[in-house]
């Protein structure tokens, strides 16, 4: 029998899973934040954790495994490749290889060959490939390199809103009571005194706010959504120019937490329209399957195996 690895890591989780190649779930792993540009150590001790995890659920050991698939956040740029290779090397796999997240969201979100993946998590990142195997990612470095939004750009705008609606630069929101009522304050001058006094770092976890603000019509929280879906549309139709891909029909699959949320259409609508106007024939998805099953596919299609219908639908069937 065949077993195949496949992980999925990522700015605040690492899952692994480890299948069959009759696409039966026999072990999962999980852990923390798998990025290495936010910390190289901390990714190490995730990946190895979520490993061996799902090798000790599934009573196998490295050498069972026929391929092993990294799907990584931060796998951007060849420096990063060189880094991640040697943090891999030594987690000791026989065969084995890698690509950014981004890859394995639209291995996991689309049967095409070609396609077009934004993933809008805790960062965002967007990431293309057309019909000759060409490549190109648009983003995936942090506000000061361009991006905007993503889980932590998102909380801070939310941060913001509430300062600057406080001392009189915007007006009034309902992020003032949500995000006060999350931070456990009693007033914005006590928060905006203790995060500046003690150098405090905006959490990550204000995102949903927007979405709960937006959907009692708060105006503030409407823009600030707005904008990551216009955001997210320059990158989608800059990656269709580079790629040639306005002629084509593919499919544009979006993941990550942001866009996964079910609390109405704050941000995809203008991701579409980008989309269309990039490129008419291509079609909006929803990644319905966790990404981590897109790396056990690549692991099976790398280790040799042709990947039936039933064994790809089978494992887009895992929760984690």
């Amino acid at each position: 029998m065949n077993y195949y690895l496949g992980m999925d890591a990522g700015g605040t989780k690492t899952y692994a899973v480890i299948a069959d190649e009759s696409g039966n779930v026999v072990g999962t792993g999980r852990s923390g934040m798998g990025n290495h540009q936010i910390n190289h150590a901390a990714a190490v001790h995730s990946i190895n954790a979520a490993v061996e995890e799902a090798l000790q659920q599934a009573g196998l050991t490295k050498p069972d495994i026929t391929f092993a698939f990294f799907g990584l956040a931060g796998a951007d740029r060849e420096t990063d490749f060189r880094i991640l290779r040697e943090i891999l090397q030594k987690v000791e796999f026989k065969n084995w290889d890698l690509a950014c997240d981004t890859i394995v969201a639209m291995r996991a979100g689309t049967t095409r060959q070609s396609g077009v993946v934004v993933i809008s998590g805790t960062g965002v990142n967007c990431s293309g490939m057309n019909e000759r195997g060409e490549a190109y990612q648009c983003g995936g470095f942090s506000y000061d390199f361009g991006d905007f939004g993503g889980g932590s750009g998102l909380s801070i705008e939310a941060f913001r809103t509430v300062i600057r609606a406080w001392d009189g630069r915007e007006e009034e929101t309902l992020l003032t009571g949500l995000v006060l009522k999350q931070l456990g304050y009693g007033s914005v001058e006590d928060m905006f005194n203790d995060f500046l006094d003690h150098e405090k770092r905006i959490p990550n976890n204000l995102t949903k706010l927007l979405f709960e603000a937006a959907s009692q019509g708060d105006a503030a929280a409407l823009r600030i959504l707005r904008r990551q879906g216009e955001e997210l549309g320059l990158s989608i139709g800059a990656v269709i120019k580079r790629l040639g891909m306005s002629e084509a029909e593919f499919d544009v699959v979006l993941a990550g937490s942001v866009l996964m949320r079910g609390d109405g259409d704050y941000v995809e609508k203008y991701i579409e329209e980008a989309a269309k106007k990039a490129a008419p024939r291509s079609k909006i998805r929803r990644l319905e399957a966790e990404p981590v099953v897109g790396s056990v596919l690549l692991a099976m299609q790398r280790g040799g195996m042709t990947v039936s219908e039933e064994v790809s639908e089978r494992l887009k069937q895992l929760k984690m």
